[in-house]
């Protein structure tokens, strides 16, 4: 993100700041509630169905008008998931909170780069539905299980509990599938490369009878398990493979 931070003071500056959201909010257990963090925040949570955004946050003042010195607000577009909307407002508390992350960084907030704001929004906004601590110990007890994970944090998707895996201290290749494709696969450790039969099988496997399962490849060095979030008209899994490198980190 920035040149002259670690990735690890990077991690722990948006864990810190997480953390005082929490308790400042007097949230002390999962699953994480965006719209009771906003309230006890003292933001307000308002909707507006003509929004083309998934939220906007914004300070009103008397009459509606958006003002700098007012009241912080989080705008709602029109959204039908829990999920998007509760990440969406997650978002929009990590922009209000971006300021306390560069004053941790000792970073001039007028001197970043554009669109770095948004990247932290969204940086801190995985961070304060899946916050590090308590994700880490959930996934070590349920090791690592996806739909495990999705039940004890239910206000977070599928997707970004797989995604908050790759920023754990574990070495995964994290893969999704969209209707019978690779959407995205990536590791947190290096360069991914294709699948292995492993891998493929594994995923087919879920793929076509709706079903989790798991493998291994002990020449590899990897344990794989693939999840199906079926709908309907939509089915996606995702893959999660478990590598043995000495350090990741």
């Amino acid at each position: 993100m920035f040149a002259d931070v670690s990735p690890r003071d990077w991690s722990n500056a948006l864990e810190a700041t997480v953390e005082e959201l929490l308790w400042e909010a007097d949230v002390q257990e999962p699953p994480v509630d965006a719209f009771l963090v906003a309230m006890r925040l003292g933001l307000v949570v308002a909707e507006d169905l003509s929004l083309a955004a998934r939220a906007q946050f914004v300070r009103l003042g008397g009459g509606n008008q958006v003002e700098l010195a007012a009241v912080p607000t989080i705008v709602l577009g029109e959204n039908d998931r829990f999920e998007r909307r509760q990440f969406a407002v997650a978002h929009e508390i990590g922009e209000f909170a971006a300021a306390r992350l560069f004053d941790r960084l000792a970073i001039n907030p007028r001197l970043v780069p554009q669109g770095t704001r948004e990247q932290v929004a969204n940086a801190l906004a995985g961070r304060l539905l899946l916050p590090g601590r308590w994700f880490r110990k959930a996934g070590l007890e349920c090791d690592w299980d996806l739909l495990e994970l999705r039940e004890r944090f239910w206000t977070a998707s599928h997707e970004l509990v797989a995604r908050r895996m790759l920023e754990m201290p574990v070495g995964v290749v994290i893969t999704v599938f969209d209707q019978g494709l690779v959407a995205w696969r990536r590791s947190n450790f290096g360069p991914t490369t294709g699948l292995s039969s492993c891998e493929y099988e594994a995923w087919s496997e879920c793929h076509h009878w709706s079903q989790s399962t798991s493998a291994a490849n002990s020449e590899l060095g990897i344990s794989v398990r693939c999840w199906p979030v079926h709908e309907p008209d939509w089915r996606r899994e995702i893959l999660r493979t478990e590598v043995a490198i000495d350090d990741t980190w």
